[in-house]
């Protein structure tokens, strides 16, 4: 699948089939997050690669619409410094969690992001310290259904309505 394709069809995901994910799949989807770009180079991430069916449901604890993250095969933890110390920190957790996404998404793998409010629920259960912020979680697994829907039509915004040339208000009129 070419990275337009992906971009194109990626879809968030939250039901999964009921089936582990092999341990190279995992390392793959790893492997990419780490290889996203930051500010400085700095790669201010870590990781907690989650697949205890128990800690997975315990976690949807942590955040109000994170139910699917009790049903993903694999869940990643994107840890960080406190955003408070650099205003690119966020930035680049989501640079990390687009590659992750993108990757397993080529390997038939579906995702949804969640956000993560409770911190001390969150780190009594992952154990990460306290110099650590966990704000990103991301739920992977094999789609439930064989199908996974297409984009709505008008299911997003124009071009026109979101980009400008050169200055607020100037459209892109070749586009």
């Amino acid at each position: 699948m070419d990275v337009h394709q992906a971009i194109k069809t990626k879809r968030a995901v939250r039901k999964y089939a009921e089936e582990s994910l092999p341990q190279k799949v995992i390392r793959s989807i790893l492997h990419a997050g780490r290889r996203a770009p930051s500010a400085r180079n700095t790669q201010p991430w870590h990781f907690i690669a989650i697949t205890d069916p128990r800690i997975l449901k315990a976690l949807t604890t942590a955040g109000p619409y994170i139910d699917f993250v009790g049903e993903s095969a694999l869940s990643v933890a994107i840890l960080t410094p406190p955003p408070s110390e650099t205003e690119t920190i966020l930035f680049d957790a989501g640079q990390t969690a687009a590659y992750m996404q993108l990757r397993a998404w080529e390997l038939g793998i579906v995702s949804c992001l969640g956000s993560i409010y409770e911190q001390t629920t969150a780190r009594r259960l992952l154990g990460y310290p306290e110099n650590l912020y966990f704000r990103i979680v991301i739920a992977f697994g094999y789609p439930r259904s064989s199908v996974v829907k297409p984009a709505r039509r008008g299911g997003r915004r124009q071009l026109a309505d979101v980009a400008h040339r050169d200055r607020w208000g100037e459209p892109m009129k070749d586009c």
